[in-house]
């Protein structure tokens, strides 16, 4: 006895239900905190002074990163997949680094003053959750290799720490122009101080992502300098250089930053850049454009 091809699709459609369903209302949910975050003021007046009150933003905040988390586990596991395997894409790996990079910046907001930026980071955590259920993953079955999921880790926290070194660099770049302006920005973190952790996680984030391209071509039984692999590779370059350049000729400020964007671009042009052309210009799946 065999099924009809109509039951076997209304099976299917079933089954595909379920796991759209969960990732749309985790998505919605995160939607709905990071917006809310968004829309809150970051400051009241009292008398000539502004002060922070950044804890009105720590539940919706919460409830975005946590439902953020949700949404990504259900793309990125394959949840409701009828095969085993994961789901991936640009989308969702954009939507990871802006999580990667929102998990450090809610450690360190504990300890240190960093909640001028709180406002931005949601909005971009919205974009990026957008996006993401916009564009969900694509089916991966098969693994090239048992080593190829450490080396997708990998390259991810390489994403997440360098997304929070921009962001340092970011916050470093306007805090040397409010000094040479002679603006102090009230409750700012010292320039040394951000430009020490900037510093730190592109070293964290050189040694993940060496890491991560050494896994790649170990395992991968026939290299070759595709557009993904050469773009990756020169992204470590100018982030290696930067730390050689740092360390040899005292690197700092504007100069650093260049090398820093440069870097980071490249990497995001590497995975996320290429992924977007195949998956939703030129619309080739895994078969078509490769991992």
């Amino acid at each position: 006895m065999s099924l009809s091809p109509a039951l076997v699709a209304d099976v299917g459609g079933a089954q595909a239900v379920g796991p759209g369903l969960a990732l749309a209302v985790a998505s919605a949910l995160a939607l709905l905190g990071y917006v809310w975050v968004g829309l809150l003021r970051a400051g009241v007046l009292e008398g000539d002074a502004v002060v922070r009150r950044p804890l009105r933003s720590v539940p919706p905040m919460a409830l975005g990163w946590t439902a953020q988390f949700a949404a990504l586990f259900i793309d990125i596991s394959g949840y409701g997949l009828t095969t085993p395997g994961a789901r991936f894409g640009f989308a969702p790996a954009l939507s990871m680094t802006i999580w990667l990079v929102l998990t450090v910046y809610l450690i360190e907001s504990r300890f240190l003053p960093l909640h001028s930026v709180r406002r931005v980071l949601a909005w971009l955590a919205a974009a990026a959750v957008l996006l993401a259920w916009s564009f969900p993953g694509e089916s991966r079955p098969l693994a090239a290799s048992p080593w190829a999921p450490l080396h997708w880790v990998l390259g991810l926290a390489s994403y997440g720490l360098f997304g929070v070194a921009v962001l340092h660099a970011a916050l470093m770049n306007r805090a040397e122009a409010r000094l040479r302006q002679k603006q102090a920005e009230p409750g700012g973190l010292p320039l040394l101080q951000l430009e020490r952790l900037t510093f730190q996680f592109v070293a964290a984030g050189v040694g993940v992502l060496s890491l991560a391209i050494f896994l790649g071509w170990w395992f991968t039984p026939t290299w070759h300098w595709d557009h993904k692999n050469l773009l990756a590779v020169l992204g470590w370059l100018v982030l290696t250089g930067l730390l050689v350049g740092r360390r040899i000729y005292g690197w700092r400020g504007r100069r650093a930053t260049r090398w820093l964007y440069a870097g980071a671009a490249l990497l995001l042009l590497s995975y996320a850049g290429s992924r977007f052309v195949l998956e939703v210009i030129l619309q080739r799946g895994v078969n078509g454009g490769g991992a």
